[in-house]
């Protein structure tokens, strides 16, 4: 018992140490770019006040909002390290990712050239016109010291008239900045450019809270202006889907935007901020299509940032990040980005409706569902979140995104609540869960999930219906009701018209060949009659077919049901078989007005609860 105890006392003492050197420890960064023309940057770690003892550094593997492994060490070299004294340390590397420095003398100075020439959500581009900085991808970091205050210096070219636009906190150094720890930093992306700055009020905020957005583009202020007041509109209303804005660290969110013809099209949420990356200008139809990832991002400043699933927290910056919880993170404000818009006015209800044809096309024509529920949907997350491989995958057959079905799902639980309940809808679901797990920065669980919406449905049996069909067993919500209380019509886009594949573009008619491009559909035509990728398509029902138009005579003059002989080459050798055409499974969403139908009172009072401006729009 003795013995025991004065090992407790020693363990308590030893992290007591371990805490007062952290305290003790500081890091500052510098970051210069005499390279940038060449895509690179020079960054130095200082770091003063350490212990005695090797030192490992690290590069991330993951970042925020992205949930695979994407290896930012790839980027790295011209690695050094020196002491106080400048005298060269050495260096020894267990593995791609940590950098190990022995013999300090309690201060290490490492320094080291990073690549990036990828703007994007998650890695780093630089070039003469701007630094765009994604923290895991561009800063080594000490995991051992993840509680230490950090202090990053910014040195723009000289000339470049760059400024910075980041969540991290100000100092009165117009390049230096703070961050309270290591898990704040990392979740801070930076922006140096030439950038355009607007702001306004945080809606329904008392404290002075500024919402900013800051725009790296080739066009006008006037573009930045007229995309500000939409940015307002989309802001207003997200603020009255929940009540109140998030509390913001330091009093700003920030919308970092890239605009322009070299970067790589993306949006990636963080706590108080939200990186926004498109080819597309603000010109035209272009200033709506960006307009889009803004809500989205905007939308998880309190689903995912706040309302967090306890399989995300904390954050891990060296391995794969796994949650079954990305349909509601993801996709149910993938439901609300568009619709959210829809409430601003900046669209019409019939460009809301076919907005939504892709996506529903998507999920209910999908047979992925047979092998995967919403829940073992986010969990492949890793394996197609901006992941990489080189294998073959059977994604077409096995997986559904879930942001997409999530989606579908938001739309459906939305739609069935306003039509079971009398003034609960999911905007009441979104508040409570807010209130519930997201003012409390309380992570949440699956089960929690359900018992919220028990809870805001007063009814256990519906919400345990509810994930029992649609969540646990991954059954598709009959959606046509429904939309038809408000005046929308799903119906099927080609009614009998015959099909021989679900996805005629698999069909590559290069060089004069009927190549099938792309795994077959299960359940389709060519997949029942045993025909896949690389396979090519010699003759149907006796006829030729080396072009599309000889396909479309040939189905136009057959109905589904319809079988015919087919000849096929696979892989090499000639094959005869039959195939059995099918109805055209695409479908279309119109509003009753498109469809030449009646919309009647009970039905615009729907649409206007559902869709109407909930912020004075």
């Amino acid at each position: 018992m003795k013995k025991m105890a004065i090992i407790l006392w020693a363990a308590v003492w030893l992290a007591g140490c371990q805490s007062q050197f952290n305290r003790q420890a500081t890091i500052t960064y510098d970051v210069r770019f005499p390279n940038a023309l060449h895509n690179e940057a020079e960054i130095t770690l200082r770091a003063e006040h350490l212990p005695q003892g090797p030192l490992t550094i690290s590069m991330s593997r993951s970042s925020p909002g992205r949930y695979a492994l994407h290896e930012f060490a790839k980027n790295v070299y011209s690695v050094s390290a020196v002491d106080a004294s400048g005298d060269t340390l050495e260096i020894y590397r267990p593995d791609l990712h940590n950098w190990t420095v022995r013999g300090h003398d309690g201060t290490v100075v490492f320094k080291y050239t990073l690549y990036g020439r990828h703007a994007d959500g998650t890695y780093t581009g630089i070039n003469e016109e701007h630094a765009h900085l994604n923290i895991p991808a561009t800063f080594a970091w000490i995991q051992e010291l993840s509680d230490v205050p950090i202090t990053v210096r910014f040195h723009p070219p000289e000339g470049s008239n760059w400024k910075v636009a980041t969540q991290l906190k100000p100092t009165e150094d117009t390049y230096t900045f703070t961050a309270p720890d290591y898990y704040y930093f990392m979740d801070s992306p930076t922006e140096l450019s030439n950038f355009t700055m607007t702001s306004w009020e945080a809606p329904q905020d008392t404290t002075g809270q500024k919402i900013r957005l800051a725009v790296h583009h080739n066009g006008t202020q006037e573009q930045v202006e007229r995309y500000t007041d939409m940015a307002r509109k989309v802001v207003a209303e997200q603020v009255a889907v929940y009540g109140e804005p998030s509390q913001y660290d330091y009093g700003t969110y920030t919308f970092i935007a890239d605009y322009l013809p070299y970067v790589f099209g993306d949006g990636m949420e963080h706590r108080n901020s939200t990186i926004l990356t498109s080819r597309t200008p603000l010109e035209g139809d272009g200033t709506l299509n960006n307009l889009g990832t803004l809500s989205h991002e905007f939308f998880h400043n309190w689903n995912v940032e706040r309302i967090r699933p306890k399989t995300l927290e904390p954050f891990h910056f060296m391995k794969a990040n796994i949650s079954g919880a990305l349909w509601f993170a993801e996709g149910f404000t993938s439901y609300y980005d568009d619709l959210i818009i829809r409430r601003t006015g900046l669209i019409s209800n019939e460009k809301y409706a076919n907005d939504w044809a892709g996506t529903l096309n998507y999920v209910l024509n999908s047979p992925a569902n047979r092998f995967y529920n919403p829940i073992g949907m986010s969990m492949q997350a890793p394996f197609v979140d901006a992941a990489t491989s080189v294998d073959a995958q059977n994604k077409s057959n096995t997986f559904i995104s879930y942001y997409s079905w999530g989606s579908v799902l938001g739309l459906g639980l939305d739609l069935t609540l306003r039509s079971t309940f009398e003034d609960i809808t999911l905007d009441n679901y979104m508040r409570l869960m807010w209130k519930k797990y997201g003012k409390t920065e309380q992570p949440y669980t699956l089960t929690d999930l359900e018992n919220t919406l028990a809870e805001v449905t007063d009814s256990t049996e519906f919400a345990t219906q509810f994930f029992d069909r649609y969540i646990r067993k991954g059954r598709y919500i009959d959606l046509k009701s429904l939309l038809g209380q408000a005046g929308f019509l799903l119906q099927k886009a080609h009614p009998g018209e015959a099909v021989l594949a679900y996805n005629s573009r698999i069909i590559n008619f290069e060089g004069g060949k009927a190549a099938i491009s792309g795994n077959t559909v299960i359940g389709s035509p060519l997949y029942k009659a045993g025909l896949d990728i690389n396979d090519e398509i010699l003759s149907i029902g006796g006829e030729s077919i080396t072009n599309a138009r000889q396909l479309n005579r040939l189905l136009a003059s057959h109905k589904p049901g319809d079988q015919l002989s087919i000849s096929y080459v696979s892989p090499g050798d000639r094959h005869e078989s039959s195939v059995t055409l099918a109805e055209n499974p695409e479908w279309e969403l119109l509003t009753y007005e498109q469809a030449g139908r009646e919309v009647t009172d009970e039905m615009n009072d729907f649409r206007q609860e559902w869709l109407g401006s909930k912020a004075g729009n």
